[in-house]
């Protein structure tokens, strides 16, 4: 009876046993993993993502979201059925990387300013690669070759806003809008008044409605950022242990042997096997593998296993979402689907992309800057904040070409339905 009412305790406890195991029997491969997993969170991650969750936290505090959400209501809301505030999110998620939507989209959450469905269709495809791993660390630092920048962005990034097309049926026609919106969102949003206007009205709303001081907002965005990057430090380190005494053990020779059956089917080299199995646990590995997979594999084959890896994100950037949303009702099946669906269209778009790119690598190469991957903060906060404000510009001028987009087609529509 216990066993039937509790089967996903007993299975998480019988995998914990068998992982306590393997790293008794394999403690130098544990402790050198573990290392390297650190060294992987303080050399990439901590300075990517500390500071933009330090400035998303200011940004809620002060109104500046609430000013964005009314702004870009007119365009979220016909193109991906969710919230106005919903296009901060996803031209954060872009610039900042994984985790940072998620926790934005528990906050909005936690805020009632989105609904479950309007959650899930949000996290979903707006968790993303950051510029700088996918410049910096995969292209120069994996792969050696600035050239595929353009490429891997086009895909990565390109996919990420066709998902986020394809969310918009989740859910089905359920309300746009919680049950109970915020006053914020309420107050002096009559028609008659420019939208200009009332985002300023809204960002001034929930600034009073914060009610903190500036330092002591500033001092409890420090404290959750450090406070998330310690989760997300101590996830990295596991699966890094985890990947690490799974390969001691030999265990990973059953996932590569079902990888090369799938990757046969595609004709894709099954020398890859190995860069995808990692990917499914931790991205980086997942990445860095594909980067140094053989010099007699086809580039454009490297290229399209890592946008699967960057696009699925691996299980360990899985757990960092489930951590940051486990207290909302926002679901996993979605998300999971949503990751799959990703690096599926993402490396399928490496292969549509690839010819046509060819003439314009060489002058995506002479853009990118020469990034010593291998040093630690310092050089790593020259290009944080410019890649992730350029992002983060992007991200508003693809809003704007879809809406425009919609409008025409809108247009052109009428004159059928008359």
């Amino acid at each position: 009876m216990l066993l039937k009412k509790f089967p996903t305790v007993y299975a998480i406890a019988f995998v914990g046993l068998g992982l306590l195991s393997l790293m008794l029997f394999f403690p130098t491969e544990s402790f050198h993993a573990s290392l390297k997993g650190l060294s992987i969170w303080w050399e990439v991650l901590f300075p990517a993502l500390f500071p933009f969750f330090v400035i998303s936290e200011m940004m809620l505090g002060v109104g500046l979201v609430h000013f964005f959400g009314t702004l870009l209501d007119p365009m979220m809301r016909p193109v991906f059925r969710i919230p106005g505030i919903g296009g901060f999110v996803m031209a954060m998620g872009f610039a900042a990387g994984y985790p940072v939507a998620a926790k934005l989209t528990s906050q909005l959450w936690e805020q009632r300013l989105i609904n479950r469905e309007e959650g899930e269709r949000l996290v979903a495809f707006t968790t993303s690669s950051d510029p700088i791993f996918l410049i910096g660390a995969v292209s120069l630092g994996f792969f050696h070759d600035a050239s595929l920048a353009g490429i891997l962005a086009a895909a990565h990034y390109g996919t990420a806003v066709l998902l986020g097309l394809l969310m918009r049926f989740h859910g089905g026609k359920s309300a746009v809008m919680t049950p109970e919106p915020l006053p914020i969102m309420q107050k002096g949003n009559k028609a008659s008044r420019s939208i200009l206007i009332r985002a300023f009205d809204a960002m001034h709303t929930a600034r009073m409605l914060d009610g903190r001081s500036l330092d002591e907002m500033l001092q409890q965005a420090v404290r959750t950022g450090l406070q998330l990057n310690l989760v997300v430090g101590g996830l990295v380190v596991f699966f890094s242990v985890v990947m690490e005494v799974m390969t001691s053990a030999h265990i990973m020779s059953i996932f590569y042997i079902g990888i090369n059956s799938v990757l046969q089917l595609f004709n894709v080299p099954i020398e890859l096997s190995k860069a995808v199995a990692n990917g499914i646990f931790e991205v980086t590995l997942g990445a860095k593998a594909a980067g140094g997979a053989g010099a007699h594999i086809d580039l454009v084959f490297k290229t399209a296993i890592a946008a699967f890896v960057l696009s699925w994100a691996g299980l360990s950037v899985h757990a960092q979402i489930v951590s940051l949303l486990h207290h909302t009702n926002l679901r996993y099946l979605p998300f999971i689907t949503a990751r799959l669906l990703h690096g599926l269209m993402a490396s399928t778009a490496v292969f549509i992309l690839w010819e046509p790119m060819q003439p314009y690598r060489a002058t995506v190469a002479a853009f990118i800057p020469q990034i010593d991957v291998t040093s630690p903060v310092s050089t790593l906060w020259r290009y944080t904040i410019p890649w992730g404000i350029a992002s983060f510009a992007g991200a508003f001028i693809v809003l704007a070409l879809l809406y425009l987009l919609h409008v025409i087609v809108k247009q052109c529509m009428k004159p059928l339905g008359k």
